[in-house]
């Protein structure tokens, strides 16, 4: 009989790595716990869910994790990170980025799903899952793929294992890129508008998969709201034309993100906490288009988050883009703008009486930069609550246990590699 988890941690990591041998006045609040609902993030520095576009897109395993993902997102827990996110899991097929995605709605997904988390907490961490659906940006192909065709994103057809016919919006007529199925440069394909029936459906697929991750032992649910992705879609004026109680004013273009949050949080134990991320802008506020068809902004950021506890969010994890091809900045070199706007957000959330924790994530790659990030500062005011650091962690897996020793902070390494543990500088 294999040994059990708890004899794992016991055997192998007598100490949780990652947290200072000692806290005290001095301590960085980046290396303090946090307690959320009925779990506790060890440190502050959480893993960002990063697409690997690396699971089977036919057959019995579609959708399905392979030991890649111990390999990557769990070797980042196994050196220090609180809480690790699994990259967008579709909540139906169609939700998928690209058919090598994962996906949670059924048992061979869900297994091994359970098979990453035990692995994550017999190393002491936290086990988080993000749902999602791509909406129109959905069946495209992985981008090393596209990247060989010369091109930025590209379609995934029948053949590739894509669904041209089933990509879906809140409106139709509205590619990501702009161009037609029939324009050979497309990335992406036309939507097709959403019915009120797909729509319920949707929804009552959220909190299936939100109670298949229950069922793996996943510690966190985060709903994907982000990155111009399908909730986003139906929340920016931007994409969301629609003239039913989805569609127009705020309260119309929020409904489909409200009633997924109250569905889901109905449905998986009080204790559990939900994450939601949101795109704080769409950058599109100073274009042409966003002009004249209105955009996401941080004013729908603030009034939309001062919303989420009476929902039961516990926290918002704050990036930005990824709506429109036009934007000022994307996913990826937005975050050196947007992690200042988090802490704004933060203030002002803080401001209006709101208990909601606040993440970030974006370009976050220096130990300074994340301790002053979360750290109360010469005021008293504190910083975001924890930071999520993406590519770095693919560049450098020991990227906690580093930043610890720079900013002075003797941390418990795993006991596999401590003979290489650096001494601590001083604090600075």
């Amino acid at each position: 009989m294999p040994p059990s988890l708890e004899t794992l941690k016991a055997e192998c990591h007598p100490s949780v790595v990652g947290t200072p041998r000692l806290i005290d006045d001095n301590t960085p609040d980046l290396f303090r716990p946090l307690t959320i609902r009925s779990i506790t993030l060890r440190n502050r520095i959480c893993v960002s869910p990063m697409c690997l576009y690396s699971t089977a897109s036919r057959g019995p395993q579609q959708g399905v994790l392979t030991p890649l993902y111990i390999t990557t997102i769990g070797h980042n827990v196994f050196k220090g990170a609180a809480l690790a996110m699994l990259e967008a899991t579709g909540v139906q097929p169609n939700g998928r980025i690209s058919p090598h995605c994962p996906g949670l709605w059924n048992d061979t997904q869900q297994h091994a799903l359970r098979t990453l988390a035990d692995f994550i907490h017999s190393q002491g961490g936290l086990c988080g899952v993000q749902l999602s659906h791509a909406g129109r940006k959905a069946s495209t192909l992985p981008p090393l793929a596209a990247a060989r065709l010369g091109k930025s994103s590209a379609r995934a057809t029948v053949e590739d294992g894509g669904w041209p016919d089933d990509v879906v919006g809140p409106s139709g007529g509205l590619s990501w890129d702009g161009k037609k199925n029939d324009d050979p440069s497309g990335g992406y394909y036309v939507p097709r508008e959403m019915s009120k029936y797909e729509i319920e459906e949707l929804i009552s697929n959220y909190a299936s998969a939100a109670e298949r991750a229950v069922d793996a032992g996943v510690d966190v649910v985060e709903i994907h709201a982000a990155h111009g992705y399908l909730i986003h879609q139906f929340l920016s004026p931007l994409t969301n034309r629609r003239s039913d109680e989805y569609g127009g004013g705020f309260e119309n273009r929020v409904r489909l993100l409200v009633e997924v949050i109250r569905t889901v949080r109905a449905r998986i134990p009080a204790t559990m906490p939900v994450f939601v991320r949101i795109s704080l802008t769409d950058w599109m506020e100073d274009t042409s288009v966003g002009r004249e068809l209105g955009s996401w902004d941080e004013e729908s950021t603030v009034r939309l988050a001062t919303m989420l506890p009476a929902l039961g969010v516990d926290l918002v994890d704050l990036s930005s883009g990824g709506n429109h091809h036009l934007a000022r900045f994307n996913v990826f070199d937005g975050g050196e703008k947007h992690t200042a706007i988090a802490q704004r957000i933060k203030q002002a959330l803080i401001a209006q009486g709101s208990n909601l924790l606040v993440g970030t994530v974006g370009m976050i790659t220096q130990a300074q930069q994340a301790r002053d990030l979360v750290q109360k500062d010469n005021q008293g005011k504190p910083g975001v609550d924890i930071v999520s650091i993406g590519r770095q962690f693919l560049r450098q897996p020991d990227w906690v246990l580093n930043a610890a020793a720079e900013i002075g902070v003797d941390v418990v390494w795993p006991a596999q590699i401590e003979r290489i543990r650096p001494v601590p500088t001083s604090r600075i």
